[in-house]
């Protein structure tokens, strides 16, 4: 079900409540996404909860340096195109994660010392990566997670930052343009839901690089969210970077917990989710909320924060929660 069966037939079933997510979020003219690795593929409740659901995917993985080029030069692409294949035949959008990141990056490219070869070996990871998927994709997270936790809100000391310096980024962002002309190019980051430092750092630099004219197209504020965290000023946000002239996206949301989950924290969850996706519906260029996962039987969280988890809108046996049809809700 994508966009454009939906819109044809709202005219006739506007009256009828929305059944999915995607039904929903294609209404509103949004995309509703999930992280989705080719590991599960295989498992027939996973596929099938990501078809009826999601008109949007993000390979959870597959996209990463140290998957898509290993060993210098030696690109394999081949769990990501089983993904982007599966995407195309349910007509779901692909947003590419991720061009240039510190974490999950192929080994042999930290021991690289020399400025010159370093942006080099960037560029020619992005024109092989971006070159590949030409066409194919909606959008990239081009560069992630590009600034720290300090109060300064300073560039993150990656490899990238200390051996190329700051202009790797929008180095970065120029050749991803010369490899998609076409693919909507994002900058994506953690801890920029609301307003803070780190949110006004990605802001300054979205706004020098659009009056310098290096191509940006959107930001991605990631969204792991705490149960009872989300920013007041969301919206705000959204609709600050919306007016330098870039799309925002939701890209990595899931809103955590102690578990186990009970009926309360669950009521309380999806009221956080419901913050969260209806302040995209409220931001004209908010064009989508990605969550990250299918389902809560294999996120991320409880491995990263023991004792944390049920962050995701279906439980471990893709049973809906609360959370939900409160996003349901939300999308319309």
């Amino acid at each position: 079900g994508g966009a454009a069966t939906a819109s044809a037939h709202d005219g006739h079933h506007r009256h009828k409540a929305p059944r999915t997510l995607q039904d929903a979020a294609a209404r509103t003219g949004r995309d509703i996404g999930a992280a989705t690795t080719v590991v599960h593929m295989g498992e027939a409740a996973y596929r099938a909860t990501l078809d009826r659901e999601f008109n949007q995917l993000t390979p959870e993985n597959e996209m990463k340096w140290e998957t898509t080029e290993p060993a210098p030069g030696q690109f394999d692409f081949a769990p990501a195109d089983e993904l982007v294949r599966h995407a195309k035949k349910e007509r779901m959008r692909v947003h590419g994660h991720v061009l240039v990141w510190h974490s999950q990056l192929a080994p042999w490219v930290n021991e690289i010392t020399d400025r010159d070869e370093l942006l080099k070996v960037m560029r020619r990871h992005i024109a092989k990566v971006a070159g590949h998927y030409r066409g194919q994709l909606r959008s990239w997270d081009v560069v992630n997670e590009a600034f720290d936790d300090s109060p300064q809100a300073a560039r993150r000391a990656t490899i990238f930052q200390n051996v190329i310096g700051e202009e790797y980024l929008e180095e970065a962002f120029k050749a991803a343009r010369k490899a998609d002309r076409k693919a909507e190019l994002c900058y994506n980051d953690y801890n920029i839901d609301g307003i803070n430092p780190k949110s006004d750092a990605v802001y300054a630099m979205v706004k020098d690089f659009k009056r310098r004219g290096v191509p940006i197209d959107c930001v991605g504020m990631q969204g792991h969210l705490i149960l009872g965290q989300v920013p007041s000023d969301i919206r705000q946000n959204m609709e600050r970077f919306a007016r330098l002239g870039v799309n925002v996206y939701v890209t990595e949301l899931d809103i955590r917990m102690p578990t186990p989950p009970t009926p309360e924290k669950l009521a309380a969850q999806a009221a956080d989710y419901t913050k969260v996706v209806s302040a995209c519906v409220a931001v004209r260029r908010c064009r989508g909320v990605t969550l990250w996962g299918v389902t809560d039987k294999y996120s991320w969280v409880p491995d990263f924060f023991p004792g944390e988890g049920a962050a995701l809108v279906f439980d471990e046996n893709y049973a809906k929660k609360p959370a939900y049809f409160a996003s349901l809700a939300a999308l319309k």
